[in-house]
C-alpha cells in the first residue's frame, strides 16, 4: 500500500499527530469483520508529517483482495476490546490542550480494490460539541457577562466506543464540565447522549446564580447551540427552540 489518507471533516491535522489503522479483508465478494486481532493490520500506528507514515510498512494481501479500513484518532498502542474502547471527555476543557484532547474521531473507508493510489478515509467527530451564548437581558450589559462563570452539568464524561461502528455510548456518573471561552461563545466536546429536564447549564455572575433547565439528546458529529438570556428579573424561563453537521434547534432561554 503507498499510503494512507486520513483528514477530519471540519479541521486540520496537526504535525504529530497519530491514528490507528485497521485493516480487514474481504473473502471473496463478502466482507470480513473487524475483530480486536487477527485482521490484515492491527491496530497499526500512523503518524502525520504532511503525509501520514506507518510505524512499519503495510501491503495489500493480493493483487485482488478488497478490503475494508477502520481508522480512528487519537491513537492508543493497546486496544482490549475493538467492541468497547473507554474514553473520556475531559471535565475541564477550559484550556485548548484539554478541548482537544476530549476530541474522538472515527471513519471507514469500505471495500477498496487493491491499488497503488493512498487510501482515503473521511473521519467524523464521534463526540457532540455544545456551543453557549450569552445575551444580556434585564438589569444586565454585555459588559457584564465578560465576568459570568459557566458550568455544564448533568452529563456522563466517560463512553464505550465501538470501533467497528463508531458509535458511542455513555457511561459512567454525571459530574460537571467547564467548557472552554471563545471571542463569543463557550464550547465543549460532550459524550453523545439524551437527558431529560436536567440542570444542564449554570451562569454565575457574581453573587447571582441561574439555572437553565433542558431536555435534550446531544448527537455524534452534531454541533447543538444554546442561547442563554440572563435576566436579573424576570417571570420564569421561556425556553426558546428555534435554532460539524449543524442541529438546527437552539436549546437555550431565558434564566433569572
Amino acid at each position: 500500500m503507498t499510503g494512507i489518507w486520513t483528514r477530519a471533516t471540519d479541521s486540520a491535522f496537526e504535525q504529530g499527530d497519530k491514528t490507528g489503522i485497521y485493516v480487514v479483508n474481504f473473502n471473496g465478494e463478502s466482507a470480513g469483520s473487524m475483530t480486536t486481532t487477527g485482521n490484515h493490520v492491527d491496530n497499526m500506528q500512523f503518524t502525520y508529517s504532511g503525509t501520514w507514515t506507518p510505524d512499519t510498512p503495510i501491503y495489500w494481501k493480493d493483487q485482488s483482495t478488497k478490503a475494508d479500513f477502520y481508522c480512528y484518532y487519537p491513537y492508543t498502542e493497546n486496544i482490549g476490546d475493538v467492541g468497547a474502547y473507554a474514553f473520556s471527555v475531559k471535565v475541564d476543557q477550559s484550556s485548548e490542550s484539554n478541548y482537544k484532547a476530549s476530541d474522538f474521531l472515527w471513519g471507514k473507508t469500505a471495500g477498496v480494490a487493491p491499488t497503488s493510489d493512498p487510501v482515503q478515509i473521511t473521519v467524523k467527530h464521534v463526540m457532540s460539541n455544545l456551543l453557549i451564548y450569552l445575551k444580556a437581558g434585564n438589569g444586565y450589559k454585555d459588559e457584564d457577562l465578560k465576568q459570568a462563570q459557566i458550568t455544564i452539568c448533568g452529563l456522563k464524561t466517560d463512553a464505550t466506543i465501538d470501533l467497528t461502528t463508531g458509535k458511542a455510548n455513555a457511561a459512567g456518573a454525571m459530574t460537571e464540565m467547564t467548557p472552554k471561552a471563545e471571542a463569543d461563545c463557550y464550547r465543549a466536546l460532550v459524550v453523545p447522549q439524551s437527558v431529560a429536564d436536567v440542570d444542564l447549564i449554570k451562569v454565575s455572575i457574581g453573587e447571582y446564580e441561574y439555572v437553565l433547565k433542558q431536555t435534550i439528546t446531544f448527537e455524534s458529529n452534531k454541533q447543538h447551540s444554546c442561547t442563554l438570556t440572563v435576566n436579573k428579573t424576570s417571570e420564569g424561563i421561556n425556553i426558546v427552540i428555534g435554532g460539524w453537521e449543524t442541529d438546527e434547534n437552539d436549546y437555550g432561554g431565558s434564566v433569572e
